[in-house]
């Protein structure tokens, strides 16, 4: 079996690039700081380190990475590993690793993205709603008759 699961930050935007043909498809390549723990030091304490993941995301997966990501931003990843080889220009070989994406989610929300705490709700990437800028999602008037508690 072959699946990633990916909590981290990205490091930098989203590098989008549209493949040629008669239906292009996005490709969305990005890296993920993804933390962990680091070895013990002198002083008994652990030293967090970081992997960074290179992530790719084709066709819708990629187009949402173009129009909601951001660098620093905190997202879950979920894929399988791909690697490849290919020839530079002069001439080695170089070998690649990259997560794919199959489905991506907010792990925070838009005003907590400097914390860090693990409290932070997940929001999966495809429910995401506009919201009033206090983290809470609009609830239109006259509604109450239609909820079931009071």
């Amino acid at each position: 079996m072959n699946k990633v699961i990916l909590v981290g930050r990205l490091t930098r935007d989203p590098e989008v690039r549209y493949s040629s043909g008669d239906q292009a498809m996005a490709i969305a390549r990005y890296s993920l700081a993804v933390d962990r723990r680091g070895r013990r030091d002198s002083g008994g304490s652990d030293q967090p380190t970081a992997d960074f993941i290179n992530i790719v995301a084709f066709g819708r997966d990629g187009e949402f990475a173009e129009k909601y990501l951001r660098k620093g931003m905190r997202i879950l990843v979920e894929g399988h590993i791909q690697t490849g080889s290919y020839t530079n220009k002069d001439g080695q070989k170089v070998y690649t690793t990259d997560v794919v994406v199959e489905r991506h989610e907010f792990v925070e929300n838009k005003g907590s993205s400097q914390g860090s705490g693990m409290s932070d709700a997940f929001v999966p990437a495809s429910d995401a709603q506009p919201d009033g800028g206090d983290g809470f999602m609009n609830i239109p008037d006259g509604i109450d008759e239609e909820l079931p508690f009071n």
